[in-house]
């Protein structure tokens, strides 16, 4: 059979609540999302593994709250004041630790959205400490902000996160195919796109369907 012609189209991420599955190992961030209106300190700090969710709970808080989402890395140039007319999403905030003109864009950010009475979330990795954050006033109000996280996938999880994945290429595994997968992967969430685009690729590349016996080929590489 001759080989298909492989195309690297981009992925289309489904980023509303009706596409983020719910399971124990993210339950409470679920609920502290949903809840948002009654954060005690209009803030919260979204903490988790790569590839857990937190960019896509950010994008349901953003269509719950009317917030705009930037990531830390923009903060340095943004328009803070315009940025402060709503309430604000910073994704991956412990890029900025050390940048000393990040640091303090995001403290005036910070201040300014809390004065305007809007609320704030941060996301930022499971295992990274904040402790980097040289700005001493930027540090106590992130030590003070509280945080919610998302825990170690379960295999639910790991499951729906497979079928998402999949649905975002528009691709249709067989039945047996995810079931097969999720006791044989990595208990790490950010292994799974690359799994995924591995697949994408193989199936293309050999004509075959998305089944049990190509996800085994694909461990096995």
């Amino acid at each position: 059979m001759p080989k298909q012609l492989s195309f690297d189209l981009p992925a289309r991420p489904a980023m509303g609540r009706d596409a983020f599955f719910v399971s124990s190992s993210n339950a409470n961030a679920v609920a502290m999302i949903e809840s948002w209106a009654s954060w005690p300190a209009r803030k919260l700090i979204l903490r988790g593994p790569e590839g857990a969710g937190k960019t896509h709970l950010a994008h349901v808080w953003a269509a719950l709250s009317g917030a705009r989402i930037v990531t830390a890395s923009e903060i340095e140039t943004a328009d803070i004041p315009d940025l402060a007319r709503t309430p604000v999403a910073v994704e991956d905030i412990w890029q900025i630790a050390g940048q000393p003109d990040a640091e303090r864009a995001l403290f005036h950010l910070h201040n300014l959205v809390l004065a305007e009475g809007h609320s704030l979330l941060f996301t930022t990795r499971d295992a990274v400490p904040l402790a980097g954050i040289g700005l001493p006033d930027l540090a106590s109000r992130l030590e003070g902000t509280p945080e919610v996280r998302i825990e170690a996938p379960d295999d639910a999880l790991l499951a729906s996160v497979l079928m998402k994945l999949f649905s975002d290429r528009q691709l249709r595994p067989t039945p047996e195919t995810i079931p097969y997968l999720v006791p044989r992967i990595s208990r790490s969430f950010s292994a799974l796109p690359a799994l995924v685009q591995q697949l994408d690729e193989m199936s293309l590349a050999t004509g075959r369907p998305i089944n049990r016996k190509l996800a085994a080929q694909a461990l096995d590489n």
